[in-house]
C-alpha cells in the first residue's frame, strides 16, 4: 500500500484527492447494461466484501441518461468541477470536493448542463457491511446519515466544512488501499476502516438530524414495507395501476401509503410510476428502431401526445429529437 501522506493545514481535501487520483483510470459513465427497465441499478457484490469504488468521467451529454435507483448505499463526490443531481423532487448543486449522501431509493440522476465535465468518485456498499443483526448496538450510528433525514434536506458535506479535511484524508487513504497494486493483504480491512472513519465524520456533521435507535430501525422498516411494491412495479410498470391498487399491494390504507411512499421515494406514487415509464422509454429510444407510438404504448402511456410532453419536460427534448441527437452522436463518434 502506498505510504500515507498527511494533509497540511493549507492543503484542501480536494487537492489531496486529486493527487491520489492522478494515476487512476476514470471511465466514461456508461451503466446502461446494468439497469433494468425501471432504472434499477444492480452491481454484483462479493458477499464477503460488499463494497465498491467506481471512478467515472462525466462530460456534457456523454453519460448514461435516465433516473436510477438501488438498494445499496452510496456516496458521490465530484472531483474537478460542479455537478447537479436530481433526487426525487430535489435538485442538488455540488461543487468540487462536496460529498453527497445519496438517497438511494429515490429515483435520481445526474443532470446535464453546458460545459459539464468532471471526474466523480462513487462509493457503494451494502448496509450489512457496516451494521446488521448481531453487530454491536452502537454501530447503527455509522448509518445515521443515510436513514435520519428527518429534516428532508439532502445530506451534503461541503468541501469548506470543518470536518471535510478529515473525510478527504480518509477517502484518499481508502483510494490508495482499494486500488493498490502491491501489498494487498489488508485491502479489505483497510477499506472498511477508512469507510467507518468517513461515516463517523458524516454522523458528526449531521448530528442535528440525530434519531434514536428505535427511530432508525423504524425508518429501515418503512423502506422494507415497500420492497414488494417496488419489485412488482419493476415487472408490471407498464400496466394500469391506480393509487388504490398500490396501497393494497403494500397492505396499507391509501392515506398511510401516500405519506409513507413520499417519505421513502421522495415523490408521489404517480410521479414515481411516470419516471419508471420514462426510463423504460428512454432505453427503447436508444436501443431499438420501434416507432415513437410503439414505445409510448410499451412504456404504459396510452396517449402519445402526453408521452411527448412528459418526456420533453424530463429530458429537455421530445422523443423524436432525442433519438435524432443519439443517431447524430453515434455517426460522429470515432471508429475504433
Amino acid at each position: 500500500m502506498p505510504s500515507r501522506k498527511s494533509p497540511s493545514n493549507s492543503e484542501s481535501p480536494t487537492t489531496r484527492l486529486r493527487e491520489v487520483s492522478a494515476g487512476l483510470p476514470f471511465a466514461p459513465h456508461r451503466i446502461g447494461h446494468l439497469l433494468d427497465e425501471t432504472g434499477r441499478y444492480s452491481e454484483p457484490f462479493d458477499r464477503e466484501f460488499p463494497f465498491l469504488i467506481k471512478l467515472f468521467r462525466y462530460t456534457s451529454r456523454r453519460h448514461t441518461r435516465g433516473a436510477t435507483w438501488h438498494e445499496r448505499l452510496e456516496l458521490f463526490l465530484p472531483l474537478d468541477g460542479p455537478a447537479r443531481l436530481r433526487m426525487g423532487d430535489d435538485v442538488v448543486e455540488l461543487d468540487a470536493g462536496d460529498l453527497l449522501v445519496v438517497d438511494n431509493l429515490k429515483l435520481h440522476h445526474v443532470e446535464d448542463f453546458p460545459g459539464f465535465d468532471t471526474r466523480v468518485i462513487v462509493i457503494s456498499f451494502l448496509p450489512e457491511f457496516v451494521y446488521s443483526l448481531g453487530s454491536p448496538s452502537h454501530d447503527y450510528a455509522f448509518l445515521l446519515p443515510f436513514y435520519s433525514k428527518v429534516d428532508r434536506h439532502p445530506h451534503i458535506l461541503r468541501a469548506r466544512d470543518p470536518l471535510a479535511s478529515g473525510v478527504g484524508d480518509a477517502l484518499g487513504r481508502m483510494l490508495e488501499c482499494y486500488f493498490a497494486r502491491h501489498d494487498r493483504q489488508f485491502r479489505e480491512a483497510g477499506c472498511k476502516a477508512f469507510l467507518l472513519e468517513i461515516l463517523y465524520y458524516l454522523a458528526r456533521q449531521f448530528r442535528g438530524s440525530k434519531v434514536l435507535k428505535w427511530e432508525f430501525v423504524r425508518q429501515q422498516e418503512r423502506s422494507l414495507r415497500l420492497k414488494g411494491l417496488f419489485d412488482h412495479l419493476g415487472v408490471h410498470f407498464a400496466e394500469r395501476i391506480t393509487l388504490d391498487d398500490a396501497a393494497k399491494l403494500a397492505k396499507m390504507s391509501q392515506p398511510q401509503f401516500t405519506r409513507l411512499f413520499k417519505s421513502v421515494a421522495g415523490m408521489t406514487f404517480v410521479a414515481y410510476l411516470t419516471h419508471l415509464r420514462l426510463a423504460h422509454s428512454l432505453r427503447l429510444l436508444q436501443e431499438t428502431d420501434d416507432t415513437i407510438a410503439e414505445i409510448a404504448s410499451s412504456a404504459g402511456f396510452a396517449d402519445q401526445s402526453y408521452f411527448d410532453k412528459r418526456f420533453k419536460k424530463s429530458f429537455g427534448h421530445s422523443p423524436r429529437e432525442f433519438r435524432e441527437r443519439q443517431h447524430a452522436a453515434a455517426a460522429n463518434r470515432p471508429k475504433t
